[in-house]
C-alpha cells in the first residue's frame, strides 16, 4: 500500500462515515474511492464492508444508547431485509437490472420533489398513529421490498429506507435513520461474510479505513443527536442528487 493509496481512501471513507450516518448512501463515495486508488472491483467491494460494517455498528450503538430506535420494528426489517437482499441477488442472476436506471431517472427526483414540498415530514414522529400491528406489517413489506433492491441493484438502499421510514410510517428522521441503521448492519455482516470467506478484504487498508469509518460515523451520529432534522433533511437530498448523478453517469458512460 502507497502512501498515495491512503491519502485517496482515508478521507472518503471518514467523509462517506459522516454522510452515511446522516442520511444513508455512504457507499455512493467509498466505493468509488477505493476504485479510484487502484484496487480491483471485487476487492474493493469487500474491503468497503469491512470498513463501513464497523462505522455502521458505531453509528446504530450510538443511538441505541441515546434511547432513539423502534428496535422491534428495527429487527423485524433487518430480518426481513435480509431475506429480501438474498431473493435480489438470486433474481439478478436472471434479469438484467438495468432497466431500474430509467426508473430510477423519473423516481429519484419525484422522491426529491416530495420531500422539498413536505417540509413537516420527518420534523415529529407520529409513528403512534399507526398500531403496532399496522407498524410492523409496513416495516416488513418496505424492508422486503427495499432489501430486493439491495441485492439487485444496490445504490442508495439506506437512503430509500429512511424515506419509507419517515413517509408511510410517519417517524421522525432522526428515529427513522437510527432504524436504518440496524437494517444496514445486518446487510453489511451478512455480505462482509460472503467477502471473508472468498478471500476479497484487503486487510492493511482495510483496519486503517474502518478505524476512518468509524470515527466519520460517530461524528455524524453527534450532528445528529445535536441537530435533529435540520442536519438529515439537506444531507437526504445531497445524497438523492448524488444518487441521480451516479445514475445518469452510468447510464452515458
Amino acid at each position: 500500500m502507497s502512501f498515495q493509496t491512503y491519502a485517496i481512501v482515508l478521507p472518503a471513507i471518514f467523509f462517506a462515515g459522516l454522510v452515511d450516518s446522516i442520511a444513508g448512501g455512504g457507499g455512493l463515495l467509498s466505493v468509488p474511492a477505493y476504485l479510484a486508488a487502484g484496487l480491483p472491483p471485487h476487492q474493493a467491494l469487500g474491503t468497503n464492508k469491512f470498513s463501513s460494517a464497523f462505522g455502521t455498528f458505531f453509528a446504530a450503538l450510538r443511538y441505541f444508547r441515546n434511547d432513539l430506535m423502534d428496535l422491534p420494528v428495527a429487527l423485524l426489517s433487518a430480518a426481513v431485509a435480509l431475506g429480501g437482499s438474498f431473493a435480489g441477488t438470486s433474481a439478478v442472476l436472471l434479469v438484467d437490472p438495468g432497466f431500474l436506471r430509467y426508473l430510477l431517472i423519473v423516481l429519484i427526483p419525484a422522491i426529491t420533489v416530495f420531500t422539498i414540498l413536505n417540509r413537516s415530514m420527518g420534523h415529529v414522529d407520529l409513528s403512534h398513529q399507526h398500531s403496532r400491528t399496522k407498524k410492523c406489517s409496513l416495516a416488513a413489506l418496505a424492508a422486503l421490498a427495499i432489501g430486493f433492491y439491495d441485492g439487485f441493484f444496490g445504490p442508495g438502499t439506506g437512503s430509500f429506507l429512511i424515506l419509507v421510514y419517515t413517509a408511510v410510517l410517519r417517524y421522525d428522521f432522526v428515529t427513522a435513520n437510527a432504524n436504518t441503521k440496524v437494517v444496514n448492519l445486518a446487510s453489511n455482516v451478512a455480505a462482509l461474510v460472503t467477502f471473508i470467506s472468498s478471500g476479497k478484504v484487503l486487510y492493511p487498508l482495510g483496519i486503517p479505513a474502518a478505524a476512518a469509518g468509524i470515527a466519520g460515523n460517530l461524528i455524524g451520529a453527534h450532528m445528529v443527536l445535536s441537530g435533529g432534522a435540520r442536519v438529515i433533511r439537506p444531507v437526504f437530498l445531497a445524497v438523492l442528487a448524488l444518487l441521480f448523478a451516479k445514475i445518469v453517469w452510468d447510464l452515458v458512460a
